[in-house]
């Protein structure tokens, strides 16, 4: 197919914009004496080829010396020369037009160049850094507008890829982490229980199989990671036996529910690592997913009391706090406080 021809905008605009200003002006002179429509229609022809001249000469010159990239204080500089150098250029075609021209209205020249100068040149030349002003104003402002529009979507489009790349690299330490651990829990199987290594590590092929190892997928499913949940707490169960007891209380209706992956089962390891296997006797972990307020509610509790002033420190929280963050751009909410002699770490994440 051949090449569409079309006119540009900037055309349309010199088009439209100087042809109305050139109409205004036949009409000023429609009820004067010996207004003639033929030579109105040479004026109209005239100004809008001349002051289209005078403002594309610009555009050129602008464009040349990229005057489109400069700053907005130091086009205000060029501006301010600008707007007079080119009323000057407009008065001095503009009064070599009419004073050219003058013998076809009255059929003679009632007065000298200089005379004509003296008594019109002034109004003529505040006209013309008048309407150059217009034009110059709203041509920047056009461009200066377009480039911050640009620069906008750009800086976005940026932010965006450097985020993911913090959440890829916050996903890639995940997974060494993750595995350091349950490795761990398998070695001590194999020295305490060897027949309930075998499990361990049936547990372990599940958990890498549900999704571990899913690469760029940040978001899973509520189901799914609650799946997986369960499978670390049973392969926990496994060392701990009767030392460790939980509960997952979960309304259904939110499964399908997109979550960061490895959200609840951050909150689960850290509760067993700092929770239950620091007591004597174990303990409980409940898993309480709950909709409140429209946040996604996700809370982890488990046996101790918080330190005054203690900060979570392992890898794991702080990964999880700046996915959360990075994911919700601040909407999340992370909080770890005690209550009923239990200490709840809770997720609220808002519903999308």
């Amino acid at each position: 197919m051949g090449k569409k021809n079309y006119i540009s905008l900037y055309w349309k605009c010199q088009l439209i914009g100087w042809s109305v200003a050139a109409l205004y002006w036949a009409f000023q002179g429609w009820n004067n004496e010996g207004f003639r429509l033929d030579l109105a229609i040479i004026q109209f022809v005239l100004d809008v080829a001349m002051y289209i001249l005078i403002t594309h000469l610009y555009r050129n010159f602008a464009k040349r010396n990229r005057w489109q990239d400069l700053s907005l204080e130091k086009l205000i500089w060029r501006m301010l020369i600008a707007i007079p150098a080119m009323g000057i250029f407009y008065a001095v075609i503009t009064i070599s037009k009419l004073y050219l021209v003058q013998p076809l209205f009255s059929g003679y020249r009632s007065q000298t160049l200089a005379d004509f100068v003296d008594f019109n040149g002034t109004g003529i030349l505040m006209a013309g850094i008048r309407l150059m002003a217009i034009w110059l104003l709203a041509y920047h402002l056009y461009h200066y507008a377009k480039r911050e529009i640009r620069l906008s979507v750009q800086n976005a489009q940026l932010e965006v890829s450097f985020k993911q790349a913090q959440l890829d690299n916050l996903s890639a330490q995940l997974n060494p982490h993750f595995l350091f651990n349950a490795l761990n829990t398998i070695k001590s199987l194999a020295y305490t229980h060897p027949d309930r290594a075998g499990r361990g590590i049936d547990l372990l092929s599940e958990l890498l199989r549900s999704g571990l190892y899913r690469g760029r997928d940040m978001l899973i499913r509520l189901k799914e990671e609650i799946e997986m949940v369960r499978d670390y707490l049973e392969l926990e169960g496994l060392r701990m036996e009767e030392r460790l007891q939980y509960e997952l209380d979960i309304d259904v209706s939110l499964s399908g529910m997109m979550v960061p992956r490895l959200c609840i089962q951050t909150l689960v390891e850290n509760a067993v690592k700092h929770g239950v296997a620091l007591e004597k006797q174990g303990g409980r972990i409940d898993v309480i997913i709950v909709e409140e307020d429209g946040f996604l509610c996700i809370r982890v509790l488990n046996p101790g009391r918080l330190v005054h002033g203690e900060t979570i420190k392992g890898i794991g929280i702080r990964n999880l706090q700046e996915r959360l963050n990075l994911s919700y751009q601040q909407r999340s909410v992370f909080s770890l406080y005690e209550v009923e002699e239990k200490v709840c770490a809770e997720i609220k994440i808002p519903i999308r």
